[in-house]
């Protein structure tokens, strides 16, 4: 691969979503490729159907099977099958799911091998990918699967904000049952891992929200505050993490307190996703953080309410090519500055010069 711009592998998400528009309409702007290097598993007929669709389409690409003789100064496809699909444009069925998977399967491998540097995953869609060879709620448990990783985290990300969930696609009558104590103190210091590496935050500051009302209100209306959060924070604190809670979230967020912390651990979905999609600046992008390799996604769904219609809005997507991008600059940096031991003291001296007085809001 090129050390001068990164290798980015896209997935192409539900063939009758708006994952492939959104892909095309990001790479008809050339200038792209003075930052990546695109390479997208699908098929080239398939691409050429919605290229055809979209009156200001300008994308042009390369074919190719083989990922080690891609062409740095174009879009390449990486044809994952050769036979003929029928594309249905806002319609949930196999196909979409069958060939959603195919892409994404390839995609992964190639991440996990190495042979590309990130990879942006379009949309799919739950109900039409589950198979015996494919039995995962999306692509966070799926990408954790293929590397064998023993945890990973959802990872909202945008300008002003930073969002994790400790649970992710669980009915909310089960969520309760995995709020432990263990499970906390593992994504906490994922996410402080993250910050650090994938950030280049030096010292992060986590906030942990509660899972009842008012944070329990001192065990009134709930136990896990007093019995699981607050002893797994006290934990996380003693393996170095800078962290503090749990604060109430309907105050946490409509106080602007998330304005202080480096990023927001949620106790599930909604409680994270709601507030992230409502104040986030800028285009939401999903990261998943613990992985060997970077995996990014735009914020939303297939959208087959809107697929083949020309209305999708790109930015999102954009904004994930970016941030996979940045991510991998990032832990570039990162990993070269502490190769060298005293690259290392350096900034565990810088780190520890910032003023530690701070109390829990």
């Amino acid at each position: 691969m090129s050390d001068k711009k990164p290798v980015i592998g896209i997935s192409c998400g539900d063939v009758n979503g708006i994952g492939i528009e959104i892909i095309v309409k990001t790479f008809s702007d050339n200038r792209m490729l003075d930052f990546c290097c695109p390479v997208i598993f699908c098929n080239n007929k398939v691409i050429n159907f919605y290229r055809k669709s979209l009156a200001d389409a300008n994308i042009n690409f390369t074919i190719t099977k083989e990922l080690n003789r891609i062409n740095y100064k174009q879009v390449n496809v990486f044809n994952c099958w050769d036979e003929e699909v029928n594309i249905n444009p806002g319609i949930l069925n196999d196909i979409g799911g069958k060939y959603a998977v195919i892409s994404l399967t390839a995609a992964g491998k190639a991440l996990k091998e190495n042979m590309i540097n990130g990879l942006v995953t379009a949309p799919i869609h739950k109900s039409n990918t589950q198979s015996s060879s494919f039995n995962f709620t999306g692509h966070t448990p799926y990408l954790k699967n293929l590397y064998g990783a023993t945890d990973v985290v959802m990872f909202m990300v945008a300008e002003n904000m930073k969002v994790a969930l400790l649970t992710e696609h669980v009915p909310v009558h089960d969520v309760a049952k995995h709020i432990t104590r263990d499970a906390i103190v593992s994504k906490l210091q994922f996410i402080n891992n993250s910050l650090k590496r994938d950030f280049n935050i030096n010292k992060p500051r986590i906030a942990v929200l509660g899972l009842n009302p008012h944070a329990g209100d001192e065990g009134l209306i709930g136990k896990e505050e007093e019995e699981i959060i607050k002893p797994a924070i006290k934990d996380a604190k003693q393996r170095d993490v800078f962290c503090f809670g749990p604060y109430p979230a309907d105050a946490f967020f409509a106080r602007g307190q998330y304005e202080k912390f480096d990023a927001v651990l949620a106790m599930y979905h909604d409680q994270g996703l709601i507030p992230f999609k409502s104040l986030a600046i800028g285009e939401g992008v999903n990261f998943t953080a613990g992985l060997p390799g970077v995996r990014t996604s735009p914020d939303h769904g297939v959208a087959f309410d809107i697929a083949g219609q020309g209305k999708a809005d790109e930015s999102s997507f954009r904004a994930a090519v970016f941030k996979c991008i940045d991510i991998i600059n990032g832990r570039n940096e990162y990993d070269e500055q502490h190769k060298n031991p005293l690259n290392k003291i350096s900034s565990t001296i810088i780190a520890n010069a910032v003023d530690e007085k701070i109390t829990e809001e």
